[in-house]
């Protein structure tokens, strides 16, 4: 049974799953999914698109060399079915891939690690910059005066000039 890989993001297409694109040329492109082969008709690049493995590989988030590729490369290739070979072929692809992922965990590991470094020098720089920034007042040696509460005067409304004999009338003379 092979595997492809999906022409965009690189993903495994199995048998019966995923969409194939014939080129004029005789040239194959499969994809796993629509929006795969939409990006691939719009012409963008998977390197600059953030979700496909070509640019996490390229941007150093996933390894790109490792022994354990090799295999995947191997069991690509058709062979004549024996059950026996079959056998040790399953048993090796669940080694490798317990080797692969354990070699991943410390390729994270590592990679977060200086991650964290990176944030620490940067925070440490932040800090530094933000001490600086801040200068101390020395406070003045001027006596002290006793704060007195100042009245606040507020103006006295005016009575209503509804009412007759205060304030101005509204124009009507009331006999």
């Amino acid at each position: 049974m092979r595997i492809e890989k999906c022409y965009f993001c690189s993903t495994n297409v199995y048998p019966g799953h995923g969409s194939a694109f014939v080129r004029n040329d005789a040239k194959v492109f499969r994809f796993c999914t629509s929006k795969c082969h939409k990006n691939f008709k719009m012409k963008r690049n998977p390197r600059k698109v953030r979700w496909t493995k070509a640019f996490r590989k390229a941007a150093g988030k996933e390894m790109t060399i490792d022994t354990t590729f090799e295999f995947e490369k191997r069991r690509n290739v058709p062979v004549r079915y024996d059950r026996e070979l079959v056998k040790t072929t399953i048993k090796a692809i669940k080694r490798v891939t317990e080797i692969r992922s354990r070699r991943e965990h410390a390729f994270w590991k590592n990679r977060m690690a200086a991650s964290r470094e990176k944030l620490k020098a940067h925070r440490a720089k932040k800090q530094a910059a933000r001490i600086a920034s801040v200068k101390l007042v020395q406070p003045e040696t001027v006596a002290e005066t006793p704060k007195v509460a100042e009245k606040i005067k507020v103006p006295v409304r005016r009575k209503s000039a509804l009412v007759p004999g205060e304030g101005q009338s509204m124009g009507m003379e009331l006999d």
